[in-house]
């Protein structure tokens, strides 16, 4: 915006602000234009450099008034008498000026400062609130963007007060923090662009407030290590709070992301689970949360584009539903206009009745939800599901195939695009590099069976793996083939749903397999019974209410391409591909059996 237009503005706010007081409007109503007068006064000055002053408005001074009478003369003379003692003082001031020793520059600089004057008066303060009043034409730059590069520039940021230090009434320290970056700001009392009473101000501003800054980049002389900018520094001119923090924070940024070897190392705090989650606004806004979260959206975004690329279709599935997905009794029940509904466990369903369509291939990313009372560390009561299915031509190993070269692409994606991320990561919560290889290992349910058997582990040859024998299993693999990710194949029938194809070699197995990170299952999949009278015929096995799945039995009675896919948990691909503890950490706003808020 132009200064022309910028100060049309402000003198239209003004007649807007005199028309409401003529016309007596409510207080509230002045007030608010009030303060958009503020905002873009303030504006102006910034831009111009000047204050607004109305057009025609001229300062006048108050003449004097010339004495007149008997008294007159005697005026006049003492007012000679007082010029002319003035004078005598001057320049005896003059005369010893001349004779005092040479002051150094130092010297010179800080009768500057010390002269009571504040040089950046206007330059610092509190901005009026952001209400939109006008659209401010100004360039702010990211702090990631700050290097050597960009000494000597002039810029404006916005970011957080991480930490404050004045270390006298004359120099005073801020670092800045904006997402997963940091960088040091230097405020020193040099009479010209920052004053004593700037840094005092800034001594006042509480640690989370959001400000703008005015700033000369300038090279750091030695490596700040306590900040992701390490070679640069701002040296500010200008300071406005845009948000002020409240004073007291529930907990300090610095304790969320110190990692526990260090705070037992250092003898300093470090935050519980319990509180993060309470305070999950201020624990998202440390280093590793920002990381964590932006990895999360990277498996999103290479999921999506593997599959896309393969000739895949990302469709979007009810999560209301008539009957439960799996034929479960872990689901949310509801009153859906007097009659009962539930919550999708999966879109399994959905998925084939779009490949009964003629769809091919489908993925969904959306929200699951399990009534599994399950405070473990990996269980959710809603998660992010990311879903495929896939007909195929003559074998469900296509499938198979596809969904582990989709794995692929999301690991080594991970590991190209999101470095910096998983660095971040890793300083508070060490772990080693997740590996894997190209094409993924591939095993029998069989072949797993007797790895933890070898190892003196109790394992039944047609039971269900536990969690402590997949983490077992995960380890054994890990040191025979060096891979944390691997698939296994052939699951036993009688622990899969109803609607997984029996394997035609051997009636107790089944064409499933699940899918593992470090040990733990991210992927249970199967080539679906595309057949409604065999179909049926499994239902009534598993004791399911076939009127319960009407619907899905008749979706394969117009003719069903064979086909397979698999269901994938987006929090629990974050935690592990991390190393994370918990899957609460890799949940944005966790929901599990205890907690519903924030």
């Amino acid at each position: 915006m132009s200064e022309t237009e910028l100060y049309a503005k402000v003198t239209a706010q003004g007649d807007k602000i005199r028309e409401l007081k003529a016309a007596k409007a409510e207080k509230d109503a002045i007030m608010a234009e009030v303060n958009a007068l503020k905002q873009l006064k303030l504006q102006y000055k910034q831009a111009t450099g000047q204050e607004y002053v109305p057009a025609g408005t001229v300062k006048k001074e108050k003449p004097k008034q010339e004495q007149k009478g008997p008294n007159a003369e005697k005026a006049a003379k003492k007012e000679a008498q007082k010029l002319a003692k003035k004078a005598k003082a001057e320049a005896h001031k003059n005369k010893e000026q001349k004779n005092a020793p040479v002051e150094n520059k130092s010297q010179q600089k800080q009768a500057v400062v010390d002269d009571g004057s504040d040089c950046a008066e206007g330059k610092y303060g509190k901005l009026p609130m952001i209400n939109s009043a006008v659209l401010f034409d100004r360039d702010l730059v990211n702090v990631a963007d700050l290097g050597a590069k960009c000494a000597g520039r002039e810029v404006w940021l916005r970011a957080r007060v991480h930490n404050l230090r004045i270390q006298s009434a004359k120099l005073g320290f801020i670092v800045l923090r904006q997402q997963q970056s940091s960088i040091q700001c230097v405020l020193a009392a040099d009479g010209k662009t920052c004053s004593k009473q700037m840094i005092e101000y800034v001594n006042t501003i509480n640690r989370e407030s959001l400000v703008d800054i005015k700033a000369v980049v300038k090279k750091s002389p030695e490596a700040i290590k306590s900040c992701s900018q390490q070679d640069v520094e701002l040296h500010v001119t200008e300071i406005w709070v845009v948000s002020a923090a409240i004073p007291n924070l529930p907990l300090q940024i610095d304790d969320a992301q110190r990692s526990e070897a260090d705070a037992v190392k250092e003898g300093l705090a470090s935050v519980g689970q319990d509180v993060r989650l309470n305070n999950r606004i201020l624990d998202l806004r440390t280093a590793t949360s920002q990381a964590v979260f932006r990895l999360q959206g990277g498996v999103c975004a290479l999921f999506r584009e593997s599959l896309s690329d393969a000739g895949f279709v990302e469709l979007m599935f009810p999560k209301i539903i008539p009957a439960a997905s799996e034929g479960g009794s872990n689901v949310f029940k509801l009153n859906y206009f007097k009659r009962s509904a539930y919550l999708a466990q999966s879109p399994q369903l959905y998925k084939q009745m779009a490949i009964a369509a003629d769809f091919e291939k489908v993925f969904s990313v959306g929200p699951v939800f399990r009534a599994e009372d399950s405070n473990t560390h990996r269980h959710l009561c809603e998660f992010v599901g990311l879903d495929m299915e896939m007909a195929f031509r003559y074998h469900y190993h296509e499938v198979v195939k596809q969904i582990g070269s989709t794995f692929i692409d999301i690991f080594r994606g991970l590991r190209d695009q999101y470095s910096k991320e998983i660095e971040t990561v890793y300083k508070q919560f060490p772990n080693s590099e997740f590996e894997f290889c190209d094409p993924p290992l591939i095993l029998n349910f069989s072949e797993g069976v007797k790895m933890l058997q070898e190892s003196g582990i109790d394992q039944g040859e047609y039971d269900d793996l536990s969690t402590p024998n997949e983490k077992a299993l995960g380890k054994l693999v890990k040191a025979k083939y060096h891979t944390d990710f691997y698939i296994m194949d052939k699951y036993p029938l009688e622990i899969r749903p109803f609607y997984t194809m029996p394997d035609p070699a051997n009636p107790k197995l089944s064409n499933s397999y699940d899918m593992f990170m470090r040990g733990e299952e991210i992927l249970s999949g199967a080539q679906r019974i595309h057949d409604s009278e065999f179909l049926a015929e499994r239902i009534a096995h598993k004791g399911v209410d076939i009127a319960e799945v009407q619907d899905y039995v008749d979706a394969f009675k117009y003719g069903c391409p064979p086909h397979a896919g698999g269901g994938i948990g987006l929090e629990r691909v974050t935690m592990l591909y991390l190393g994370l503890s918990n899957i609460r950490s890799s949940s944005l706003f966790p929901r599990d059996p205890k907690r519903c808020t924030p």
